[in-house]
């Protein structure tokens, strides 16, 4: 097991109120919501060369001009909605990650055709190595390399390891059942 400096919950033990709340709060802890998952990705993928940081303090933004992370609205943007995207300071204005955002809207969409949903997809696939996990995630999704994935992954309660077992907030992530508890059984 890795020490207790390398994992977040040192982190942020020694940063600012922002990178608590989302330690405390949502980081680790599982999502239900295809659009709650959704949005986490696209915010990995935004993440992607920059900081956490930046993330976290644009975060509110991410939600308003990607409509609340509203999948269907999302995977219909059209070129207009590109431009205005890559126009918004408030955001990452990145083309490559706005294409991406899209492009995974649509491809949620039809994994919800399929599936039911994009968690259902998501709990159809469990358990996979986490190298599995990223050739799957390449294959499926656009800018979506092995951090990202691990990221994702992790944040969502996928994969163990987004918290230290010291970390009080482990125990609460324990009682939303993550579903990589499933494999510890």
């Amino acid at each position: 097991m890795k020490p207790f400096e390398d994992y977040y919950c040192h982190f942020v033990q020694t940063e600012n109120d922002i990178h608590k709340a989302y330690h405390d709060t949502i980081y680790g802890f599982p999502a239900s919501s295809d659009n709650e998952l959704f949005k986490r990705l696209v915010l990995e993928i935004n993440q992607a060369g920059l900081s956490w940081t930046l993330i976290l303090k644009k975060r509110s933004n991410f939600e308003l001009v990607y409509d609340n992370f509203d999948i269907d609205t999302v995977a219909n943007y059209g070129e207009a909605d590109r431009e205005r995207l890559r126009n918004d300071p408030r955001i990452i204005r990145n083309r490559l990650k706005i294409n991406a955002a899209i492009h995974n809207a649509q491809v949620i969409q039809q994994l919800q055709k399929e599936y039911g949903s994009f968690k259902n997809w998501l709990d159809s696939q469990f358990p996979k190595t986490i190298e599995a996990w990223v050739k799957l995630f390449k294959k499926t999704f656009k800018f979506t390399g092995g951090e990202i994935t691990k990221e994702f992954l992790m944040g969502t309660g996928y994969i163990k390891g987004a918290h230290h077992p010291d970390c009080p907030i482990y125990e609460k992530v324990l009682q939303c059942q993550p579903k990589w508890l499933e494999q510890e059984s």
